[in-house]
């Protein structure tokens, strides 16, 4: 698997009012909700390409198709995503993940928005995505 940076970070929130108020109001960070969904984002913060606070409802949608994430899957507290070459990179990796024995939280898929990824929870309890971002190459 050949990783060529680090394409996003998000922090998951159970309360995205409490987190909003914390990386909004006080750190001052330019996180915005541009489909009003509450997931707030930047790709203006100097040193990252993509910072976001992702609400816990949505990060269970994205990997398991419901707002609850199973009980019996520990909750994580953030996302990390690493960029790959190209989609079928992300397929690779998929394929020695789960070589490698470890289990995916979601099969390789693309988003609307054109990312193809996929994901896996880490032994920290973060979730893990390999990705491919089109736009951030």
């Amino acid at each position: 698997m050949n990783i060529e940076f680090v394409s996003s970070i998000a922090v998951i929130t159970p309360d995205p009012a409490q987190s909003r108020r914390l990386y909004v109001d006080t750190l001052g960070l330019p996180l915005a909700s541009q489909s009003g969904d509450g997931y707030l984002h930047s790709e203006r913060i100097p040193g990252s390409k993509h910072f976001g606070v992702w609400p816990l409802s949505q990060a269970a949608e994205a990997c398991f198709g419901t707002e609850q994430w199973p009980a019996h899957v520990p909750v994580p507290q953030v996302s990390v995503e690493f960029d790959v070459a190209d989609a079928a990179a992300v397929r690779a990796a998929a394929d020695e993940l789960v070589a490698d024995d470890y289990e995916l939280l979601h099969p390789v898929r693309q988003e609307p928005w054109g990312q193809t990824v996929v994901r896996l929870l880490s032994p920290e309890g973060a979730i893990v995505g390999i990705s491919y971002v089109p736009s951030m190459h």
